[in-house]
């Protein structure tokens, strides 16, 4: 997902909007918006899967522990 990201930041920042119309600008303009949430998705994503490990890894303890 990183790498779609990362390639569509490129694309619309190599947009030229001093040549657009007004509907292709709130196009873009909702095309940035829709961007920085999957950005921000994205981060949460690796935040859960951060969180994940480390409850996985204290699960994973406590059944050795247990024995």
């Amino acid at each position: 997902m990183a790498d779609t990201i990362a390639e569509t930041v490129d694309l619309l920042y190599t947009i030229d909007q001093d040549h657009l119309t007004l509907d292709q600008q709130i196009a873009l303009g909702a095309a940035l918006a829709a961007l920085a949430q999957a950005e921000r998705l994205e981060q949460i994503n690796e935040r859960l899967r951060s969180i994940h490990q480390v409850l996985n890894t204290w699960s994973l303890r406590s059944t050795v522990d247990s024995r």
